[in-house]
């Protein structure tokens, strides 16, 4: 096990990997024994049946569609039936059951009991994957230097000369053109050593990128012609594929369209390059879903260009109707191999190399929502790419949430770094702070960051920007929708949509839970949301808001609440239940208030103390954000404690008396300096995660 405590590297790599999946599988089985259940009668649905599981809404156990559960009768004359049931649906503290058809029929609330089981898929697919990563080798695991290739697209992009340039620039942009050809000709070797010459050949690539291919592109060439020029250079980028096989990353913050681009990317690869076959990949159905529904709603493709690959045990009750035509010819894996565009998740990718599917079949691979997935995981789809001419796009932010890891030791030897995060600490990938320019601080051969956002107003992306994105966020939200409420009557500082109200309750647990609540903090809740939805200046419904907190105690008790006073439309859950997805107003609940034991921050701050968790959490909202929060506790944690100073020197923070270490300045009276101002259109539809 010595090895587990080395950096990882290629002579490890396969061992150390290998080890913390069985960890993080040793404890999965563990967790599910201890929640096994006896005398338990199910409840009846129409014609489906419903288990109960107390504590399954906070992942005691951790349960998703297709997951099998066992029932067994009690024992009668030392004889026990079992019967298989399959999870179809999870919803709060309820799962949705598929048993044999007779069993539903005849079944009359006998009871029974529960054996909760390991769904191996995944795990085994990332094994099997591990086996095949040897082919990718250094280049793509551990890349140290770029080898400029010959471009796969050339001309396309760079015949339309815009009327507006002089000769001379058209000369110099010939000139440029030349030099650059030498260079891949030469497939120049740029060591991470050679630094200085990463930086004046990228920012000579960047300078020749944005004057020929920005400037002179005409948006008729881009089937989205309102991208942003960060976007444009993206797809191109990825359309060249100047350093393959090495990753080619796609840095999306929160609200800057990276999945329009990938979506512009995808079809840009279809239409120009004949020959390619490309697999996109999410860890999630949902993102793989919104993948194909964007690509669907683009009209470009043919009905038989594209197709939905789903896990065997997926139903088809899960899947919305604008997909389903595309899941029916993926339901053969032959015959979907066959097509030229191929969606699924991270794991269904596996299916294709139980058909024998050769290592090289795809041209392209892109994983959308990166950061989520586990490296193991991510190498299923990557082991089926050449590691000679293949093309892997990486999309996502290293900044949000990363794979769910339920073992501690798995955690603590790496297993929830995602290959994306990884990757870009290498130093071919790292940011370099004196090259470039303010937006390009990247290598632009290997990472574009998208940096204009269009879901939030600048008071609320100017702490994240700050704290997590070098403070290179552009504001670029419709005016329209940001400054809805600025003139509400709640707020301590007109034109300021911020809200620190500070509240010193208190932090309960009810009976063996364990999960806490927060009785001031869940009515103070659900009082705003009465006075947003119930006021006339505000112009916000049910459904424009939602509220966050960590624990799924506070959601329960907050529901009750909102469900008392007619709000049941209002989404309330964890922040993992809200990544990927946006608001008009935002409430978060941070629930911890004991004073005590500040020894130890990490454990009394709970999931508070989680800097990916914290970002994710306030870039959801376009219009408001709203947090609830003892100040003499959130003072301790980094980021809440960023987030109190910017409320408090603003004079948006209200409540209970400060501590003394942000006392000062309440008095002092001292600015942060204002956000930008908007000033970018929109691009619609572009506010992804």
């Amino acid at each position: 096990m010595f090895f587990l405590l080395q950096r990882l590297n290629m002579s490890n790599y396969k061992e150390k990997f290998s080890t913390l999946l069985w960890l993080e599988e040793i404890h999965a089985e563990i967790e599910l024994k201890e929640y096994n259940m006896s005398g338990i009668t199910l409840k009846r649905n129409g014609n489906l049946l419903i288990l109960e599981i107390p504590g399954l809404a906070e992942g005691r156990p951790s349960l998703y569609a297709g997951d099998k559960l066992i029932l067994k009768t009690q024992e009668y004359s030392g004889h026990v039936i079992e019967y298989i049931s399959y999870v179809i649906e999870v919803h709060e503290e309820d799962v949705t059951l598929k048993l044999n058809p007779e069993f539903e029929q005849t079944y009359n609330f006998e009871p029974l009991d529960v054996e909760f089981t390991y769904n191996r898929t995944t795990s085994r697919r990332c094994h099997f994957a591990l086996e095949q990563v040897i082919h990718l080798g250094v280049k793509v695991l551990f890349p140290e230097e770029i080898i400029l290739q010959s471009p796969q697209v050339t001309g396309n992009w760079n015949h339309a000369q815009d009327t507006r340039n002089d000769e001379q620039s058209t000369t110099k942009n010939r000139k440029t053109v030349k030099d650059l050809t030498k260079h891949a000709i030469k497939e120049r070797h740029v060591g991470a050593e050679d630094l200085p010459g990463v930086a004046a050949f990228a920012a000579e690539m960047s300078d020749v990128v944005n004057e020929m291919q920005i400037s002179n592109a005409r948006d008729k060439e881009f089937f989205n012609p309102v991208l942003n020029e960060n976007q444009k250079l993206a797809v191109k980028r990825i359309l060249s594929g100047d350093c393959r096989p090495l990753p080619y990353v796609l840095f999306g913050p929160p609200g800057t369209g990276k999945t329009v681009t990938i979506i512009e990317a995808v079809l840009q690869v279809h239409c120009a390059l004949p020959d390619s076959r490309i697999l996109v990949c999410a860890p999630s159905n949902s993102a793989a879903d919104l993948v194909c529904l964007r690509l669907h709603e683009s009209k470009v493709l043919r009905p038989a260009a594209m197709v939905r690959v789903n896990a065997t045990c997926r139903f088809e009750e899960t899947i919305i109707d604008a997909i389903k035509p595309y899941c029916k010819d993926g339901e053969d894996i032959w015959k979907a191999s066959r097509f030229r565009i191929i969606i699924t998740t991270c794991s269904s990718a596996g299916l294709f190399y139980q058909i024998g599917l050769r290592v090289g079949h795809f041209t392209h691979v892109f994983v959308d929502e990166a950061g989520q997935a586990s490296e193991p995981e991510c190498l299923i789809p990557l082991g089926l790419i050449s590691d000679i001419s293949g093309q892997i796009i990486l999309a996502g932010d290293p900044m949000q949430l990363g794979p769910v890891i339920k073992s501690r030791l798995a955690m603590a030897y790496g297993l929830n770094v995602s290959m994306l995060e990884r990757l870009m600490l290498r130093p071919v990938y790292l940011r370099d702070e004196n090259a470039f320019g303010a937006c390009g601080a990247y290598n632009p051969l290997l990472v574009t960051k998208l940096v204009k956002n269009y879901r939030s107003h600048a008071a609320l992306l100017a702490l994240p920007s700050r704290l997590f994105y070098h403070k290179e966020l552009e504001v670029c939200a419709d005016p329209k929708v940001v400054t809805l409420l600025l003139g509400w009557e709640k707020l301590p500082k007109k034109g300021f949509p911020l809200i620190f109200h500070g509240m010193r309750g208190n932090e309960v647990r009810e009976g063996r839970s364990p999960s806490w609540f927060n009785p001031a903090e869940a009515v103070q809740a659900m009082r705003y949301c009465c006075l947003l939805t119930r006021s006339v200046s505000s112009q916000v419904s049910a459904s424009d808001i939602g509220v966050i907190t960590p624990y799924r105690k506070q959601v329960e008790k907050i529901k009750i609440l909102l469900q008392n006073v007619d709000l049941m439309d209002i989404k309330v859950g964890s922040v993992e239940e809200f990544q990927g997805q946006e608001y008009l107003v935002i409430i978060i609940s941070t629930v911890r208030s004991s004073e005590d034991g500040f020894e130890d921050d990490r454990y009394f701050l709970g999931f508070l103390s989680n800097s990916k968790r914290f970002n994710v959490a306030i870039t959801r909202p376009k219009a408001l954000l709203i947090v609830l929060g003892n100040p003499h506790v959130l003072v301790h944690d980094p980021c809440f404690g960023a987030l109190l100073e910017y409320s408090i020197t603003n004079g948006v923070y209200t409540g209970c008396n400060l501590p003394p270490e942000l006392q000062s300045l309440q008095t002092s009276g001292s600015m942060v300096v204002a956000p930008p101002s908007l000033c970018c259109p929109a691009v619609p539809g572009s506010s992804g995660p």
